[in-house]
């Protein structure tokens, strides 16, 4: 998992739009956005998809819901904003590192996808 582009990111070795960082994660702003305002928040911690969480990262999802939450915030979102966790490649998930989309600024239809 240390070579994909989120690893990549992570460890500053290609550049990204960075709107957060702290010890646990990273956010930044995704490259094909699907919406006005479009970004990722990706745990610093290589895990492959949502099944490969254990009961030691609970803490971790909290925090991560709690950057989300304050980016909603800080990106004038917080109105209505949608979270998107594609799990395994029949998802959709592409790059086999967690991450959260985070998706607002315009009306979500439903259903999705």
């Amino acid at each position: 998992m240390s070579d994909n582009i989120f690893a990549k990111i992570i460890n500053k070795e290609i550049p990204a739009d960075i709107i957060y960082e702290d010890d646990q994660c990273v956010a930044f702003r995704d490259v094909n956005p699907q919406a006005p305002v479009h970004f990722l928040v990706v745990p610093r911690k290589p895990i492959a998809k949502l099944q490969d969480l254990t009961a030691e990262e609970e803490g971790l999802i909290g925090h991560l819901h709690g950057v989300i939450t304050r980016l909603a915030e800080q990106e004038k979102i917080a109105e209505g904003y949608r979270v998107v966790v594609n799990s395994g490649s029949s998802a959709g998930q592409s790059v086999f590192h967690l991450h959260f989309h985070v998706l607002g600024g315009r009306p979500m239809r439903w259903p999705p996808g």
